[in-house]
């Protein structure tokens, strides 16, 4: 039982999806079977992911494995990033203030635009020629 999580939650943007699930540990964190450092490779993403627990002071109280799917990088790192902020309030609800005072709470809504026909993406235009 030692190795069961104390909380298992979903976090989104864009097109990535992100489980992380919380156990009482030493700062610990893994995704997709790979160590924080070899998974996002760049100092931000790694910024991005951890967040959460550096606005909570709860950086070694809790190891983090989490599985993330679909979408970017950055959008990944964006999910877990959500995934462990939910966890984190799972856990203290006194945490919540905190956290959404952050802005780490809110599900990012912005989204690829889709193409336009007659155009080649959402908005760029063929080249026009006058003559």
């Amino acid at each position: 039982m030692a190795n069961t999580p104390l909380t298992q939650t979903t976090g989104r943007r864009k097109e990535a999806v992100a489980r992380a699930a919380l156990r009482a540990g030493s700062g610990t964190i893994t995704v997709n079977g790979k160590p924080l450092e070899a998974y996002f490779p760049t100092a931000t993403q790694r910024m991005v992911v951890t967040e959460a627990l550096r606005v909570t002071s709860l950086e070694t109280a809790y190891d983090v494995s989490a599985n993330i799917f679909g979408g970017g990088v950055t959008g990944q790192a964006g999910a877990l990033r959500m995934a462990i902020a939910r966890s984190l309030v799972e856990l203290d609800p006194e945490l919540r203030p905190v956290l959404k005072k952050a802005g780490l709470l809110t599900r990012d809504a912005r989204r690829k635009e889709t193409k336009k026909y007659g155009l080649k993406k959402a908005r760029k235009a063929p080249q026009f020629t006058k003559r």
